[in-house]
């Protein structure tokens, strides 16, 4: 076996453990998502789950270095998506209190 296949068959093995962190990180979240009900986890799940089949399609299917890029959308969906979760988490965590304000002005008035 020759260097480049050798180097091939490392690259399939440690792409095989990275989809699987991906996959046990998103069932962390549903787990935490089914406790919490927290849109945060179940959002966090799935864009862990889109992370992990980007790099199980990039280890499997041997694909043209200009095709490659497609492959990578399904990686910024996922990212988007944490992004967006965290966003959300924060816009809703800050209209809270400002109900919460609001409420204990109308109190003292």
């Amino acid at each position: 076996m020759n260097r480049s296949a050798a180097m091939v068959q490392f690259l399939q093995f440690s792409s095989g453990f990275i989809v699987m962190g991906y996959l046990v990180a998103g069932l962390f979240f549903l787990r935490f998502w089914r406790d919490t009900r927290d849109r945060l986890f179940a959002v966090f799940a799935v864009a862990f789950w889109l992370l992990g089949l980007q790099r199980l399609l990039l280890a499997l299917i041997d694909v043209e270095a200009e095709h490659e890029a497609l492959f990578y959308l399904l990686r910024l969906v996922g990212f988007l998506l944490i992004i967006w979760a965290v966003v959300d988490k924060n816009r809703v965590r800050a209209n809270a209190g400002r109900v919460v304000r609001r409420r204990a002005k109308l109190r003292v008035s």
